[in-house]
């Protein structure tokens, strides 16, 4: 209701909202809850009985049931009366989608049927049935035609033989999630719609977090004749945002008009049904009022999509989940310092957004931080209350590192705790030795594999210990109340690699940079360096990675990240890149690099490498199954739960797929 406010307050005629926006999109099996349609109704009724919806024509989603067969949604209505109801037709599937596992494609193409409405909306609307199905609505002077998100991505989208229909204005409302490098393709999109066909194109996305994953990044805009006239923000703190823009009709029919080869199409066009609405977009005497010009779209790099998209979603996680603020192991490697750095952006938008007189935010920062007079004015300052960073030193730990992590954390405000985890390390190795009467060496010390790993996987397993059990009483400590949300840093390359101790710091709560690569959280790094003005972040960029989990030599790191995968961070992104987006298994993945790598290696070293990472891969891959729910941006994330779905047990040796390599590489 407030976003109708205020499109009316701004002379809106029509309002177009999101996918599913009455009951959210993530409902995910919540669908197949008759409750989920019953409240999704009363809301709908709510609604309809508003002074706020009289007078403009209201554009909602929700799911109906339909001939006890479940639809996804448009509802069209002005004043107490539906206009159409428009089921989607091309459900999303792939990825992160499972439309078809709660919906059902409409497949009648331009088809109406009766649906009979409950009894609830009945008592308002004094309707009985509406139309439901593929239909447009002709208003007293325009066309409209209704896309639902993933219609505009098919390759026979509605909107092309709408718009050789006579439909001017196409709108969509959408449900579509961030992933970096990706908006400008839904720019892309709509222009084009709008170029080849001419017409006014709207389009309203979901923003925020819808209790998982994803993060649904907005950027509604509105598109005429293949330009764009308005555009929404990517990421913000506002619940609401309202996009309005007046153009003149005349402008598409003048558009339309010398494109002769639309025009033939459109004369042979099978015709939409039309449902006539009494009612007007225009107004008998709007000549003099002044339309919108077209304007450039502004994309932020992906540096500042990183910034800004997992900080939106920690503070949705944040404060929807009523915790207190954060704990994050920092350890002064790139990782966990990326992440301190989204929560120190999550920081200074929120206290942009309260500056700029977001009262939501300012009651909801209120509530975290249990202080009914606090406003947040320094994002340091406030850091301090919601974020503690905690550097858990072992013998095995470096001096450097300590002084890294204690540097950022004075530099983004941080409550900073340095702890040493030797005493529980003994402790736990010492049980095993009382009960086993064996004692296991680093292989520096004489110590097999097994025993080396054992002993790496110890204190990787007492930091998360240390980590909850710090997350739930620091505030204690402090005589502050609440708790805290544990945040992980593994990054997406060492899931994919496996390169991680299950149950380690890796295991946490939420994890931002969970769905991000090595080469990408460098790149922000740096820009966070510039941006930031957040020095301490020069000398963790020029270090080696290392997990600083085997002993020392001479006082300093011996052991580093890439020499123990057995492969390159930049070579990880490209097996991810392969092995998912490219659908490459082992065999395909190594016909494809031996062209890509040709000047730096030779076809058995690449044979070579692509076995040693489906190995590891295949190895480690159950570690997958209880991977931190981490912030999806990438489209070759490994996350096991709903985008990337595969056995997790394996046979490692690929014999029949190693071999076939093999063949290839003998006369190569």
């Amino acid at each position: 209701l407030p976003g109708i406010d205020i499109a009316k307050s701004r002379g809106a005629r029509y309002r177009l909202g999101p996918e599913l926006e009455i009951c959210g999109y993530g409902c995910s099996d919540h669908y197949y809850e008759s409750d989920t349609l019953l409240h999704s109704f009363q809301v709908l009724a709510k609604l309809l009985e508003s002074p706020a919806t009289q007078d403009i024509i209201c554009d909602v989603g929700m799911p109906v049931l339909h001939r006890n067969v479940r639809y996804n949604c448009r509802v069209i209505f002005l004043n107490k009366k539906i206009l159409l109801i428009r089921p989607k037709i091309s459900l999303a599937n792939a990825g992160n989608y499972r439309e078809l596992r709660w919906f059902t494609p409409w497949n009648k193409a331009r088809h109406v049927e009766e649906y009979f409405l409950p009894r609830i909306i009945q008592e308002v609307t004094g309707q009985e049935t509406v139309p439901f199905g593929d239909a447009v609505l002709a208003t007293k002077d325009t066309c409209l035609g209704a896309e639902i998100c993933e219609e505009l991505w098919a390759p026979n989208s509605p909107h092309i033989e709408m718009g050789l229909d006579g439909v001017e204005i196409f709108t969509n409302s959408s449900g579509s999630h961030h992933v970096l490098r990706k908006a400008h393709i839904r720019v892309d999109l709509v222009n084009s719609a709008t170029a080849k066909n001419g017409g006014i194109y709207i389009l309203a996305n979901q923003k925020g977090c819808d209790g998982d994953r994803l993060y649904y990044d907005g950027c509604a805009m509105i598109s005429m004749n293949g330009e764009t006239v308005a555009q929404g923000s990517q990421f913000s703190l506002d619940d609401v945002e309202v996009l309005v823009a007046t153009l003149d009709l005349e402008d598409v029919r003048s558009y339309r008009a010398e494109i002769s080869s639309r025009n033939l199409a459109a004369s042979k066009v099978n015709p939409y049904p039309r449902v006539k609405v009494n009612f007007a977009l225009s107004c008998s005497d709007d000549v003099a009022v002044p339309t919108c010009m077209p304007i450039q779209w502004r994309h932020h790099s992906p540096e500042e999509e990183i910034s800004l998209g997992p900080a939106c979603w920690l503070w949705d996680y944040l404060r929807r989940s009523k915790q207190a603020g954060f704990l994050l192991p920092l350890s002064g490697g790139i990782d966990s310092s990326a992440t301190a750095c989204i929560v120190y952006s999550m920081c200074h938008q929120v206290c942009l957004a309260v500056k700029n007189g977001n009262a939501d935010v300012l009651a909801d920062v209120r509530k975290i931080v249990n202080d009914e007079t606090y406003v947040p004015e320094d994002p340091r300052e406030f850091c301090k209350r919601i974020f503690t960073t905690c550097y858990m030193a072992s013998e095995n730990s470096s001096q450097d590192t300590c002084n890294r992590a204690k540097l950022l954390a004075e530099q983004i405000g941080s409550y900073h705790i340095n702890l040493n985890i030797d005493a529980a390390v003994k402790a736990v190795v010492g049980i095993f030795s009382m009960v086993t009467g064996r004692t296991p060496h680093f292989s520096v010390y004489g110590g097999s594999n097994r025993e080396n790993l054992a002993l790496q996987n110890v204190q990787a397993r007492i930091r998360m210990v240390l980590a909850y059990l710090f997350a739930q009483l620091t505030l204690w400590t402090r005589g502050m109340p609440g708790g805290l949300l544990v945040l992980g840093s593994a990054n997406v390359d060492e899931s994919l690699r496996g390169y991680l101790t299950k149950y380690d710091c890796s295991s946490a709560d939420i994890n931002p940079i969970g769905g991000i690569s090595k080469t990408d959280l460098k790149n922000f790094i740096q820009y966070c360096i510039e941006n930031f003005q957040l020095t301490a972040l020069r000398s963790i960029m020029s270090a080696p990675p290392t997990a600083e989990l085997e002993p020392l030599v001479d006082g300093h790191v011996a052991q580093t990240d890439e020499a123990d995968m057995g492969m390159t961070y930049a070579e990880l992104s490209i097996y991810g890149k392969l092995r998912k987006i490219a659908k490459a298994g082992p065999y395909s993945m190594f016909c494809k690099l031996i062209s890509m790598w040709k000047e730096i290696c030779t076809p058995r070293e690449v044979a070579s490498k692509v076995k040693h990472f489906f190995r590891m891969y295949s190895v480690n891959r159950h570690k997958m199954t209880t991977l931190t729910p981490s912030y999806h941006a990438e489209n070759y994330s490994p996350d096991d739960n709903r985008f990337d779905l595969r056995p997790f047990l394996y046979n490692t040796t690929w014999s029949w797929q190693f071999r076939c390599i093999d063949q290839q590489v003998n006369p190569l």
